[in-house]
């Protein structure tokens, strides 16, 4: 595994699981002030500084028909970020 893994690294390890991504990025998409997600594994994630980093979400808008582009593109950061370890 890499020195700093992604999620979609931590993933692969099976020490993040699949519902636990959809769990952190719903918890974004219903409060972006929620601050950041803990994973059971002890890893953190902070998906509102992801977003504020990401050039991609500047003209995406994630309330109405849009809100399933923001999701793939959202997922797609989370799983190349690297969280805070435990």
């Amino acid at each position: 595994m890499a020195e700093r893994p992604t999620v979609a690294d931590l993933r692969r390890a099976n020490i993040i699981n699949s519902q636990e991504i959809v769990a952190a990025i719903d918890v974004y998409l219903r409060d972006p002030t929620a601050g950041p997600y803990h994973f059971a594994s002890g890893h953190r994630l902070d998906i509102a500084s992801l977003v504020n980093a990401t050039p991609a979400f500047e003209n995406l808008d994630w309330a109405g028909p849009q809100e399933r582009a923001f999701r793939v593109v959202l997922t797609a950061a989370v799983m190349s970020a690297q969280p805070t370890g435990p």
